[in-house]
This record gives C-alpha cells, sequence and structure tokens, in this order.
C-alpha cells in the first residue's frame, strides 16, 4: 500500500507527544492524553485550558508566541510525562528527603515542589548540554589565536551542538523502550495527518499516511541549533563566563525565532520551506517508528478529543 503524505491545503494547529505508552494531543482549547494500560484499558486526562494570547495579546506577537510556547510545553511535557508514569504504576520506593517533605509540607505540596523541580531540570539539563559543555569546548580556538574570529567560534559550538543532539537521537533510538514511545510518536503524526486530509479517523485511514511531519517539535530543535549559530555569532564578548551568560539571556529570542521558522516551514510549501524542513524530517527517521494498529487507537482516541466544535477553528 503507498504511503500518502498531506499536500492537503487545510493544516492545523493540533499537535501532540508522544510519552510512556500513550500520546497526548493539544488542540486550541483543550489537551487529552490517552495512555494505554497493561491490562489493556485506557487512563484518559481531559484539561482544559485558555491560550496565552487570549490572556495577554502580547503573547501573540511574533517570537514572543514562541517563547511562550516553548516554556509551556516543557511544563506540559513534564506532567504528561508524569501522568503517564502514574499510570504504569512507574513508582520508585520515597527517599528520605521524599518522606521528610511529605511530612513537613504534605502530599500535595511536595508533589508540586516535584513537579516545579523536574520543570527546572527540564531546562537545566539542555543549558548543560547544548549551551554550557559546547561553548566551553568552543573556547579551546582562543588558544590558536582565534579569538576574535566569532562566526567561526559560533560555527564550532553550533556544530557540537548539533553532534551532542544527534547523538542524543541516535542512541536513544536503539533503546528498547524508546523504540515503543517513538512508535506513539509515529502513531501521533499519522493521525494528525489523516485529520488534515479530511479523511474518517480510522484505524486504516491513518495507517496509510506518512509519519513525517513537518511541523514535529524535532524540526523546531534542530532549527534552534540552526539559529542559534547565527545569533550567537553577534556577541563579540571574549570572557568565557560572560559569553555563557549572553548565550543564557539570548536564548528565549533563539526560541522565538526558531518557532517562526517551524511555523514559516509548516505554514508553506516552497523550495525555501522545503530546506528548512528537510533536516526536521530526515531526523524523524529516528525519532519516529511505524506504529502498530493499537497505537494508531490511541492516537486517534486522543486527537479527537481536542477537536473543536467550531469547523476551522484550529487552522493553522
Amino acid at each position: 500500500m503507498t504511503e500518502k503524505n498531506a499536500s492537503c491545503a487545510y493544516k492545523t494547529t493540533i499537535g501532540g507527544q508522544a510519552l510512556i505508552e500513550g500520546i497526548m494531543m493539544k488542540g486550541p482549547k483543550k489537551i487529552a492524553t490517552v495512555i494505554l494500560k497493561s491490562d489493556g484499558s485506557r487512563a484518559v486526562r481531559e484539561e482544559a485550558y485558555t491560550p496565552a494570547g487570549e490572556k495577554n495579546r502580547l503573547w501573540k506577537l511574533p517570537i514572543l508566541r514562541g517563547v511562550v510556547a516553548f516554556g509551556s510545553s516543557i511544563k506540559q511535557g513534564v506532567s504528561q510525562v508524569m501522568f503517564s508514569a502514574e499510570q504504569l504504576e512507574i513508582e520508585e520506593e520515597p527517599g528520605r528527603f521524599e518522606r521528610w517533605l511529605e511530612k513537613k509540607v504534605g502530599s500535595k505540596k511536595a508533589e508540586k515542589f516535584f513537579m516545579n523541580l523536574a520543570v527546572v531540570l527540564g531546562i537545566a539539563l539542555p543549558v548543560l548540554l547544548f549551551i554550557f559543555i559546547p561553548t566551553v569546548l568552543a573556547a579551546i580556538l582562543d588558544f590558536f589565536g582565534l579569538e576574535n574570529i566569532y562566526f567561526l567560534r559560533s560555527l564550532a559550538e553550533g556544530l557540537l551542538r548539533l553532534l551532542i543532539f544527534l547523538g542524543f537521537i541516535y542512541f536513544s533510538s536503539k533503546m528498547k523502550d524508546m523504540k515503543r514511545v517513538y512508535g506513539f510518536h509515529g502513531a501521533e503524526h499519522k493521525a494528525v495527518y489523516c485529520y488534515e486530509a479530511g479523511e474518517e479517523l480510522t484505524v486504516e485511514n491513518v495507517r496509510r499516511f506518512s509519519r513525517f511531519h513537518p511541523r514535529c517539535g524535532t524540526s523546531f530543535l534542530f532549527l534552534t541549533m540552526i539559529v542559534s549559530i547565527l545569533v550567537f555569532s553577534f556577541i563579540t564578548v571574549d570572557h568565557l563566563v560572560w559569553r555563557l551568560v549572553l548565550r543564557l539571556l539570548l536564548l528565549p529570542l533563539v526560541a522565538g525565532l526558531a518557532y517562526e521558522a517551524t511555523r514559516l516551514a509548516g505554514r508553506y510549501d516552497t523550495a525555501f520551506t522545503r530546506i528548512l524542513r528537510a533536516p526536521g524530517l530526515a531526523l524523524q527517521r529516528l525519532t519516529t517508528v511505524e506504529p502498530d494498529d493499537e497505537m494508531i487507537s490511541v492516537a486517534i482516541d486522543a486527537l479527537e478529543r481536542v477537536v473543536p466544535e467550531e469547523k476551522g477553528a484550529d487552522q493553522w
């Protein structure tokens, strides 16, 4: 059977995230998470939300909307991963510190503390891998008298970031448990493609569509690496500590610009946007796997729960 790509005019803002044995889908006003439990049943969580742009028009502005989207995706991602772990009863025996904290502040406050800690770590680890380590390693160029060639230094840092990023993706794709997650990732893409094509959301229909989607987080991350090379090349500071500080301060700008590039690549089909999409689509050969029928069914279930009642309310 020939695999289909959704080249239809309609493009949706609905997107998702693959989880441990499940999928989260986010629509214009609603988030739905569906987890496949070990006994074959499904755990479902649905949440209504108000987009930041409706609370404050400022967050609808280009670049700023990308910063907000990036921050909220980290927070929501941690929350959904914790929910999936709870449903699958992936728990560890509480440590001494956890028991002490629950005794002092109560279980709800302790849970909120660990949730916030997970968010902080979710930001700190990428900063360590993709900002601190590449910046420090690229400083070696200073010993060769190249400290004033700022673009060369930025390029070296960018290449190191890409190597770390590609290495992480490659090795994670070889892990047995991650292959299941990547299968749900593929199911998510196929379901969105089928919906955009206007076809009925059935397992048979969804299966025919491609697992490679241009508006994917993988593409966003790759574009973030490229944008960082361009933005950081304008930093003409020689002191290593100040370079690190300025890179951290410029991260929101990098994320905002990468978001706008992702939107551009997803909305239009030109030679330029196809070039923008190409690396992310290629990487999805590692971050997505052909899903089985059960994974597709979970993706359909999650997607149908966030489709707005008003037709076209989710148009990209």
